[in-house]
């Protein structure tokens, strides 16, 4: 006879549950300070990649309080397709945000000056997300949860942007490379609507995620 799979115990389930609302409080702490100094930088510099970042921090706070409210349900399954849509549209936004803000730089639409605190709030984020995002999907795959995995790709995928931002910054500020950031961006914007469908179709928790 062949034992079946089940799931995690209603403890295990307890626990995984409280661990996924404090890694999406944390997000959203984090992503809110992301947003108000990668907004405030970008401003100052005339910065359109910085202030892209900020936009897109402000979409990942409204992915991961889509996961709070979820998670604060007492039948979180429920309401897990309306928070994989949430998600899904927060990934097309964050798309055609990216792609706006590249595309302007490209198009000349401004140079921008060097910024330190861009720079150190770029490298902070590229620390911290890829730590925050592994801990949201080892526990989103152990509870079997599309969303906290989904979410999860959202916050790595802000891993990616602070790379760009970063380099960017750098490039522009030691070499003047100003189109640097914006190219890599659109690729990024490629990446956000990949899995913006797949999230949409609810293909996010596979066996690999």
């Amino acid at each position: 006879m062949t034992s079946l799979q089940l799931g995690p115990a209603p403890a295990r389930r307890a626990v995984l549950t409280r661990r996924i609302r404090l890694l999406a409080a944390a997000t959203i702490t984090y992503n809110i300070t992301e947003a108000v100094v990668a907004l405030w930088a970008g401003g100052v510099a005339d910065s359109a990649a910085l202030l892209g970042f900020g936009l897109d921090s402000v979409i990942e706070v409204a992915s991961a309080v889509a996961l709070s409210w979820q998670f604060s349900a007492r039948d979180p399954e429920r309401r897990e397709h309306l928070t994989l849509r949430i998600i899904a549209l927060s990934f097309f936004a964050l798309a055609v945000f990216v792609s706006v803000d590249a595309v302007r730089s490209l198009a000349g639409g401004g140079e921008a000056r060097h910024s330190v605190p861009g720079i150190v709030i770029a490298a902070l984020s590229l620390a911290i997300m890829p730590v925050l995002s592994w801990l949201q999907r080892r526990a989103g795959r152990e509870l079997g949860s599309r969303t906290a995995v989904a979410d999860s790709k959202q916050t790595l995928l802000c891993t990616y942007l602070s790379a760009v931002l970063l380099v960017g910054l750098v490039l522009n500020g030691v070499l003047g490379w100003w189109w640097a950031d914006a190219v890599a961006a659109l690729a990024i914007a490629g990446i956000a609507v990949r899995e913006g469908v797949n999230a949409w179709r609810g293909e996010v928790c596979c066996e690999h995620c």
